[in-house]
């Protein structure tokens, strides 16, 4: 019977020692404990920052730290302690992946680097998640999120054209680097079947911002110029964007000549598809004003409800504004829903977030709650060669 048909996840059998704490790290950890690996996660003694940063369930635990260290198990070392650094090292020797995120350099320092674990294990995948990067004059310059959206020019390009730079509504920089991280680490799982060889992994949250950012890094390297804010338009389309409605707003999408005819005819103005200033995309972001004044002329009659659903049937791309509980409930409506459900040990069953991608025959969800700190500390430090998961052979 295939894996797939056994209803396994796609990387059960991966053991992955996790010395990440805050954002960056913890989310690419929880991406592969979605998909089936064996997390242990390794903590100080006070424990992951992310512990003590609300807001709060009830029971004191913190629902962000919930949120992204679903499906692992924790352990509390002191790894400059001795003993305790023992263990960490006999779970890298018997691990498939290490994912760290200190300050460039204190990994070694602390004898837990590369060249130490490697050494130790020649087929381990070490990954670490840095602000910079390991080696470059930037390396030790701290590094959060706001920095990062700052440094890559995200923050540039965001906002109104008249305002500020806006900072992205979420952590972006942090959860892309974990998102490449994962996809590394991937990466490096596979190479290793062929090669039988392990791999040093190095991510840059500069780096991973960069990456997100294709269009705008493409105009940038085209033109020599630097892309500005545009607000809730399109720099390069129109009709694009956010558009008034009767007592709210709606956002459509138009990037060819057939959409615009389409667009014109629900709005009641047809004649508009042969009018020259619309005649090209250019054209129409050339006169994008007047052609907001037309779309608009039949949207603040409508709510905005009523002016989507007209679109939409049209097959017009267009959007009422969710906030994220509509979001969430629209996922679980469609049959999609984008979390899952654990069972907390004291709040009881508890949505937290889950990996988007549907791999077929094998579950979604399933994942166990985040550890209480330091709950599988003593089973572990008993035997760290035993301590990875019996259910699931080495990889």
């Amino acid at each position: 019977m295939s894996a797939a048909a056994a209803g396994r996840r796609p990387l059960e059998g991966v053991r992955v020692l996790d010395f990440t704490r805050v954002l960056a790290g913890p989310y690419a950890t929880a991406l592969l404990a979605d998909l089936g690996a064996d997390i242990i996660k390794v903590e100080a003694p006070g424990g992951d920052d992310y512990r003590h940063v609300g807001p709060f369930h009830p029971d004191g635990s913190s629902v962000i730290f919930e949120a992204v260290n679903r499906g692992k198990r924790s352990v509390v070392l002191d790894v400059k302690n001795p003993a305790d650094k023992a263990v960490a090292l006999a779970l890298a020797e018997n691990a498939d992946v290490v994912v760290e995120n200190f300050r460039p350099g204190v990994a070694d320092k602390l004898g837990l680097g590369w060249a130490a674990l490697s050494a130790l294990n020649p087929r381990l995948v070490y990954a670490s998640v840095s602000g910079f990067g390991q080696d470059n004059p930037d390396a030790g310059r701290p590094a959060y999120d706001i920095i990062v959206q700052a440094m890559s020019g995200l923050m540039h390009v965001t906002g109104d054209p008249a305002g500020e730079a806006t900072l992205v509504g979420e952590s972006i920089a942090d959860v892309v680097s974990g998102l490449f991280g994962s996809w590394a680490i991937l990466a490096a799982l596979y190479e290793r079947e062929k090669t039988g060889a392990g791999r040093r992994i190095d991510v840059s949250m500069f780096d991973s911002m960069m990456a997100l950012q294709p269009l705008v890094v493409a105009r940038a390297l085209a033109t020599g110029s630097a892309p500005m804010r545009v607000g809730n338009r399109h720099p390069l389309s129109a009709p694009f964007g956010a558009f008034r409605a009767k007592g709210g707003s709606f956002v459509l999408a138009v990037l060819n000549n057939k959409l615009f005819a389409t667009l014109c005819t629900v709005i009641g103005r047809p004649e508009l598809a042969g009018d020259a200033r619309f005649g090209s995309d250019p054209d129409r972001l050339a006169n994008e004003g007047a052609l907001r004044a037309e779309i608009e002329g039949w949207s603040r009659t409508l709510s905005p409800g009523d002016a989507v659903a007209a679109l939409v049937a049209a097959g017009v791309p267009a959007a009422e504004v969710q906030d994220t509980r509509q979001a969430l409930a629209a996922a679980a409506q469609r049959g999609r829903p984008v979390t899952q459900t654990v069972t907390h040990p004291a709040l009881g069953p508890l949505a937290v977030p889950e990996q988007p991608a549907c791999f077929a025959g094998a579950p979604r969800g399933g994942s166990a709650p985040a550890p209480r700190l330091g709950g599988d500390t003593a089973a572990v430090a008993a035997d760290p060669a035993a301590a990875w998961s019996t259910a699931a052979a080495k990889a």
